[in-house]
């Protein structure tokens, strides 16, 4: 059957309806093809992500290598019986049991209570010190301060945290512990509150930083809202903003924690480093497991008992840190989730 030049062209036109479209598709599913630039790029961030975490893996495997060995070796098991490291002893000399770091002596007493009691004692106490002040700078330089006092406060606050820990330990070690000893009449010029004060230093620029981003990355709308409704500016901050803000703040918390624990120079130079066991009072000398790893890592020999214990020491102190951001990022989920009401 011969067509016309007609029906030529409406057999043209169906063809051209017919096959459009699939084309049009075939353009737009290319168009939105990811650039190989893109995909090496993402692949590039995976690999380092993943041997961020592999370094952290090596680095407590390493540390645990050097640790376990104490539980099989029998020279270790001639010089130190292991329930000795965590429970009160009565040494002879003394008389009743008690808790005591005398690495220096014979024999050797290796309790690790007292150097957790010093460390738990200057970080909470540094934290007690250091979170008010920098939420409470926070709150002022993002809610009171003129802008423009704002831009000259925040950087000098943020400077403090690029000055060295060892150049903050000699400050604590010259000046605050004078000033403290003189004013306070400390029988211990090096304690637990000259090291906090000079701990809470490092701590504040942590956390002021990150809880005033968080305050500044409310949105105004929360604000405007509040003041429309004839609320004052401090319940616009305490009771809007500052709750608004609070797993952003909880970070900060968390990270200066972490900080404040992991702490060596400032606590080695100005807690006194004497393992004193006392929980309360904290006008006495500490130290912390983090100046004693620094100080007496390099006396030892290697595959000593002593040697192992301080990699054990290492281990623990991995561990605790570990649980206490794993906990503080649980905390903060469930902040988040309280925050926008969301299962």
């Amino acid at each position: 059957m011969v067509e016309g030049p007609d029906g030529a062209k409406a057999v043209e036109a169906g063809r051209r309806v017919a096959f459009g479209p699939r084309q049009s598709r075939s353009k737009l599913a290319s168009s939105f093809r990811t650039p190989l630039w893109h995909r090496v790029a993402e692949k590039t961030i995976a690999l380092l992500a993943l041997t961020a975490i592999a370094a952290i893996a090596l680095i407590f495997v390493f540390i645990a290598r050097e640790a376990v060995p104490m539980f099989w070796e029998s020279d270790f098991a001639q010089e130190v019986e292991l329930q000795d490291l965590f429970f009160a002893k009565q040494w002879h000399g003394y008389d009743e049991p008690v808790y005591i770091w005398q690495p220096v002596g014979e024999p050797s007493k290796y309790n690790v209570i007292p150097l957790f009691v010093g460390s738990l004692k200057v970080t909470l106490l540094a934290m007690l010190l250091s979170v008010p002040l920098g939420i409470g700078c926070a709150i002022f330089t993002a809610m009171y301060a003129p802008r423009r006092f704002r831009e000259i406060v925040k950087p000098i606050i943020e400077l403090l945290a690029g000055i060295p820990s060892v150049v903050l330990g000699f400050f604590a070690l010259m000046v605050i512990a004078s000033w403290a000893q003189a004013t306070f009449g400390f029988h211990f010029r090096l304690n637990a509150i000259v090291a906090a004060i000079g701990l809470a230093l490092t701590i504040v620029p942590v956390i002021f930083t990150i809880s005033e981003d968080a305050l500044q990355a409310v949105p105004s709308t929360l604000t405007e809202a509040a003041l429309a409704l004839g609320a004052r500016k401090y319940q616009v901050a305490l009771r809007v903003v500052l709750p608004a803000a609070i797993p952003g703040i909880a970070a900060g918390v968390v990270l200066g924690f972490g900080r404040a624990i992991g702490e060596t120079m400032i606590v080695l130079m100005a807690s006194g480093n004497a393992a004193i066991m006392e929980l309360f009072d904290f006008t006495t000398s500490v130290r912390t497991i983090t100046a004693t790893i620094a100080a007496e890592l390099g006396e030892v020999a290697q595959g000593d008992p002593h040697w192992r214990i301080l990699f054990l020491l290492g281990v623990m102190l991995f561990v605790v840190t570990f649980v206490l951001n794993l906990v503080g990022d649980l905390i903060i989920q469930r902040l988040h989730q309280r925050v926008t009401a969301s299962s």
